[in-house]
């Protein structure tokens, strides 16, 4: 009796979350799954297309162009973001005074909105009365303003502005790492005779393996599907040139601007099956990670 009692308070519990996940979870996907087969524009009757939406994916050059920008977009956040993140951790690891502020500064911008975020990044970027162009001009680096939003330097940007927001996130899971390799390892290491360099390559690295794959794939997962800072900083121009995948994707159902590659009305078939080969790619990029991390743990 008292196990059933039990059970049911269990149950009690979960029944909330469980109704949560079927209606955000399961139920949106049921429905994009559904309408990826119709020319569904969100009123009037659905009407059954068959697999036209994915011939057009297949023609459609300005999504093919959103994937190329997100590899862009995800190589360039990657490449700074994880070694400087693993920089500032192996630096804030050491007993320096402020260490515990320091640390809190760095991770400040991951608690904050990524849309305010963005839009402190645009008053600093502005081309025509930016911070970084007053500043820059003040002390003589350049004569005229750089067009930072323009289509020379617009993925630049926003790359900067995506490390800028994931240094910190990233930082914190690699001290948690750090705390966890002894002391004493060191300090047998240096008993025979190794440098900084090496205890960082033969043991530092080594011992911080299994907390490196999780940040670069954490990282790689969020780098291809971000986009609300590069909606607000650029809306995906100049001309496409900053346009991501999921971007490309948001403007199918929900139209913003006149900047971007989208059209201008809402398309939720077409925009069903934009979805799922976006989830596809994003899943393929991830399998293949997953099996080059278990391949390089069995050479080890």
């Amino acid at each position: 009796m008292n196990k059933t009692k039990n059970a049911a308070f269990a149950y009690s519990f979960l029944l909330p979350s469980a109704v949560l996940t079927l209606v955000l979870g399961i139920y949106p996907i049921a429905w994009a799954f559904r309408y990826m087969f119709y020319n569904y524009k969100g009123y009037g009757t659905a009407r059954f297309i068959g697999l036209d939406n994915f011939t057009r994916i297949m023609q459609d050059t300005q999504f093919w162009d959103s994937v190329l920008n997100t590899f862009v977009y995800a190589g360039g956040k990657l490449l700074l973001s994880i070694p400087l993140s693993l920089l500032l951790a192996a630096i804030l690891n050491r007993r320096l005074r402020g260490r515990h502020l320091l640390r809190a500064v760095f991770f400040m911008p991951t608690v904050i909105s990524t849309a305010v975020m963005a839009v402190v990044f645009f008053t600093i970027f502005n081309s025509y009365n930016g911070i970084l162009n007053q500043f820059l001009i003040k002390f003589n680096i350049t004569s005229a303003g750089i067009d930072w939003l323009g289509a020379k330097h617009a993925m630049l940007t926003v790359i900067l502005v995506a490390v800028w927001g994931a240094v910190g996130n990233y930082m914190l899971l690699f001290l948690a790492g750090l705390q966890n390799i002894p002391e004493d390892v060191y300090e047998s290491s240096a008993l025979d005779g190794a440098d900084k360099i090496q205890q960082f390559r033969y043991i530092t690295l080594p011992m911080l393996g299994p907390v490196l794959q999780m940040v670069i794939m954490l990282a790689i997962i969020n780098a291809l599907k971000g986009y609300e800072s590069i909606m607000v900083l650029t809306e995906g121009g100049p001309a496409g040139k900053t346009e991501v995948m999921f971007l490309y994707l948001y403007k199918l159902f929900f139209p913003v601007g006149g900047s971007g590659a989208a059209t201008q009305v809402q398309e939720f078939g077409y925009g069903s099956a934009v979805a799922f080969v976006s989830a596809v790619i994003v899943g393929m990029i991830s399998l293949i990670y997953f099996y080059a991390s278990r391949r390089m743990n069995r050479m080890d």
